[in-house]
């Protein structure tokens, strides 16, 4: 996937691919040593830390690269912003989906920004790490990071000491991994990035309050969600007959009150819902090709109404999801709810619920190739930095492997009509256009 060894000489194609982004810096040398910092991303080096990488790469130093991320003055939002704008030019198929899940990176010590004992999903236990949550865009022909924030804990957001000495921002409060999510939404959509639908897993999936900042930024979405997830049967609700007059005061005591929506249907647990499915609910559906053939699996929809806090109804309908495995094969029965798409056909939806292994291979990519999880400083301004850079070197990779070597076409012979002229193609894009690539990872209808 990286370069098997940096010269030190700029590649022609990522010089021109990092352009647009030098216009960040101001000083010719700050620009050097962006393209040095991102090479040695690329670079076949084992660590990808500023030392380990000045050390090797011809034209710079480790001071030098570190300074890019802490004394360098630019801003790792306002990449993301135009890498995004740069990459919904040129590497979209459509509207595709935007994917929100989050990594644990292992850190020792307590004095990196954010780490501490927490849970990650990556380790699949609690352990010392930090914690950062990612936004990926995936549509039938492209896919790519968007936006990454470091989840920082209640402990860190309360401690202005600890802030202070990590340079953690006056403006940056705590926020759930649902809150952080929404936000990369705002600034993905500001950036000018629209999106077909959301697909997260159940740690965003049972976040109400994540559920409805999409719903009121009417965005549709396809979450897994746990199974002791509350709905309440869609049918059963729409043939409610709706609140009746309360009873007359009788002047003796409290007033009586009528009974409500929630009083009168019950709510259920996904897995109650599911369960109560006949057989014939049930239906295989293929979403995409595995390692070793056909990922096959059953699954059945039900209409179903979100349920709120304490049992409170919400007006919000949508599809309950559940996937089994086929009979004579071991595993557990999976929830998900998708509000938004009624009209996409279950095939389709459960394609769309499964591109989320486009951000599982992401991660892989970003920690195994491109050293996410090599940053080795303590502040927040070069932690984010790190991260952008290492978004910026995956699309990059993502933008080369998609469109191939650049080509043309030989020019026409005398006398042709039409004389067009040549067309460059390839890798980098010079300008707009529709590029696919085979194993679309999302279905067609949202692109």
């Amino acid at each position: 996937m990286g370069i098997p060894q940096a010269g030190e000489d700029p590649l022609p194609d990522l010089e021109a691919f990092l352009a647009p982004f030098g216009r960040l810096l101001k000083r010719s040398e700050s620009r050097h040593a962006l393209e040095r910092y991102t090479t040695g991303l690329l670079a076949n080096i084992p660590h990808k830390t500023a030392s380990a990488m000045g050390e090797v790469l011809p034209g710079t130093n480790g001071q030098r690269l570190q300074e890019l991320l802490t004394r360098t003055r630019w801003n790792a939002e306002a990449m993301d912003r135009l890498r995004i704008q740069h990459l919904s030019w040129h590497a979209r198929a459509g509207q595709g989906a935007l994917i929100f899940d989050d990594t644990g990176l292992p850190k020792k010590g307590g004095a990196s920004v954010g780490v501490g004992r927490q849970y990650s999903g990556t380790l699949g236990r609690v352990d010392n790490c930090q914690v950062l949550v990612t936004a990926h865009y995936v549509d039938r022909a492209f896919d790519w990071p968007v936006n990454a924030r470091l989840y920082l804990p209640q402990d860190w957001a309360d401690d202005p000491a600890r802030r202070r000495r990590a340079q953690v921002p006056e403006a940056v409060p705590f926020r759930t991994k649902g809150e952080i999510a929404l936000t990369l939404f705002d600034e993905a959509r500001v950036a000018g990035l629209t999106v077909g639908a959301v697909v997260a897993d159940a740690g965003y999936g049972d976040q109400a309050p994540f559920l409805d900042g999409l719903e009121a930024r009417d965005q549709p979405y396809a979450v897994a969600v746990g199974k002791q997830a509350p709905f309440r049967d869609a049918a059963a609700v729409e043939s409610d007959p709706g609140d009746p007059e309360p009873p007359p005061y009788q002047g003796v005591g409290r007033p009586r009150k009528a009974s409500t929506l929630a009083d009168r249907v019950p709510k259920a647990t996904a897995e109650a819902l599911i369960g109560e499915l006949p057989e014939s609910a049930w239906q295989e559906v293929a979403w995409r090709q595995g390692t070793q053939g056909a990922l096959v699996k059953e699954f059945a929809a039900h209409r179903v109404y979100r349920s709120g806090s304490r049992g409170a109804h919400r007006p919000t309908r949508g599809w309950l999801v559940g996937e089994r495995p086929r009979p004579g094969h071991a595993g557990d029965t999976k929830y998900y709810f998708a509000w938004g798409l009624d009209e996409m056909p279950l095939a389709e939806l459960v394609a769309l619920i499964h591109v989320r292994w486009a951000i599982e291979r992401f991660y892989q990519d970003a920690k195994g190739e491109l050293g996410l999880d090599d940053y080795e400083g303590r502040l927040w301004p070069g932690f984010h930095r790190h991260v952008a850079l290492v978004m910026l070197a995956h699309s990059y990779l993502a933008l080369q492997r998609a469109l191939g070597p650049s080509t043309e076409r030989p020019p026409p012979k005398d006398g042709d009509p039409g004389n067009e002229p040549p067309d460059p193609g390839g890798f980098p894009p010079s300008g707009p256009g529709e590029h696919r690539r085979p194993e679309a990872p999302c279905p067609d209808n949202l692109v």
